[in-house]
């Protein structure tokens, strides 16, 4: 039976039908035809959505809409210039540093891609970088977006395994600095090989310049975080802040926007979280489906005759998302795959906060591998290069984030010293 529902899932997806429609429509129709009753299900609907983190999402979004479109990446990839552009490869260390700050607030592997991409290609070109190693260097980097705190995808894996969000949150970043390091190596080897072009160091007066205008969009991620962990707001709280200051320091300090573009890039943002809703709903009604047929106990039950060890579970889960991740986007990866397998957690003594990690790494190569990768498209629109271009550039990054993924998987620690540390 779940076999033939799963098959039925991604034939629809393949069709084209947009997840929620896909998903939600399914989840109705096996929960209706199952005999529950309708007013049943809309209690589920409600008692799922109704809580504050859920309010988090839109905020999110709206802060990285801003943030794409204020002026404040720019900021943010001068700043970084001035520290690193002497160096070879000096463009391409910029945008992973860049790119780790400006995903502290976007919490949008896209948005990040699109913010970096638009500024940092073109330069890239300019200077004589070669084209699929520019955009693999941007694409790459712009999956820190979804593993560096906050993220949305943190968020909706939060709402679903009903984990706490700040230990997820938390859980990112050590992964997520070790991506960069590993990325900025790889630059570095990369620069000095083939010989590519340094910055003139800047003047005084510019390095100062620089650091001193990027000083209000590097306060924006330092002033959630201490919001949230001192204990001073709540996430959706902290999220409502990062929207508030993303819009102000847009509008008041890089002028990126104006007033009158407040309102449509607030309605595209408001757009993009009542799609990311939507699909929450769904996901939480086929949860509810399994919960309903038993489905998590009878697999518990299947796992226990066949003597699965945890590291094969997160090893065989890892290949099913990288199988499904080369025809499907991350969120509808999280969405089909969490809400079966949390009852496994327990029996493998496994903690929820580590396989989110697992979750989002695998997502992030996701997002890079074709056919389906949205990072690959958001690029190769941008540059105005073809997708094998993209992909050829991508194709040593993804080497490094499958290293890191065996890292995470196999050391737990590497997610978990700092929640435990933190919040304990």
């Amino acid at each position: 039976m779940l076999l033939a529902v799963f098959a039925c899932l991604l034939t629809l997806l393949f069709l084209g039908i947009p997840i929620f429609a896909a998903l939600g429509g399914l989840s109705l129709i096996l929960l209706l035809t199952g005999h529950t009753p309708g007013i049943s299900v809309a209690q589920v609907a409600i008692d799922k959505l109704n809580g504050q983190t859920i309010l988090a999402v839109p905020f999110f979004v709206i802060a990285a809409q801003f943030m794409e479109r204020g002026g404040i990446a720019k900021s943010l990839i001068d700043m970084a210039e001035v520290w690193l552009g002497r160096l070879r490869g000096g463009l391409g260390l910029t945008c992973v540093g860049a790119t780790t700050v400006f995903a502290a607030v976007s919490g949008s592997s896209v948005a990040t891609a699109l913010a970096m991409a638009t500024i940092l290609v073109p330069a890239m070109l300019a200077r004589g970088y070669d084209r699929p190693f520019a955009l693999g260097v941007v694409g790459a980097s712009g999956t820190l977006g979804i593993l560096i705190p906050p993220s949305i995808i943190l968020v909706i894996y939060g709402l679903i395994a009903e984990a706490s969000i700040p230990r997820l949150f938390l859980a990112g970043i050590i992964p997520g600095l070790i991506q960069g390091l590993m990325f900025a190596g790889y630059i570095l080897y990369y620069g000095h090989r083939n010989n590519l072009p340094r910055l003139d160091p800047p003047s005084l007066p510019e390095f100062l310049r620089a650091n001193l205008r990027a000083i209000p969009a590097v306060l924006i991620p330092i002033m959630i975080f201490v919001g949230i962990y001192g204990g001073y707001a709540t996430i959706a709280e902290a999220a409502a802040l990062a929207a508030f200051l993303a819009i102000l320091v847009s509008l008041a300090v890089y002028r990126g926007c104006s007033w009158r573009e407040v309102v449509p890039i607030t309605a595209l943002a408001m757009r993009r979280s009542a799609a990311i809703i939507m699909i929450v709903l769904a996901a939480q009604l086929f949860g509810h489906w399994l919960t309903e047929t038993r489905m998590p106990v009878r697999l518990v039950e299947f796992v226990n005759q066949i003597d699965l060890k945890p590291w094969q579970f997160l090893v065989l889960m890892s290949l099913i998302m990288l199988l499904l991740g080369t025809v499907l986007e991350g969120l509808a990866i999280v969405l089909i795959t969490v809400p079966l397998v949390m009852p496994l957690f327990d029996q493998f003594g496994i903690d929820p906060v580590h396989y989110a990690i697992i979750v989002v790494i695998n997502i992030e190569m996701a997002m890079l591998t074709p056919p389906v990768g949205l990072n690959l498209f958001v690029l190769s629109g941008v540059a105005r290069a073809p997708v094998s271009e993209v992909i050829r550039g991508i194709l040593p990054f993804l080497g490094l984030m499958a290293i890191l993924l065996i890292a995470v998987t196999f050391i737990p620690q590497l997610s978990l010293m700092l929640p435990d540390l933190i919040l304990n």
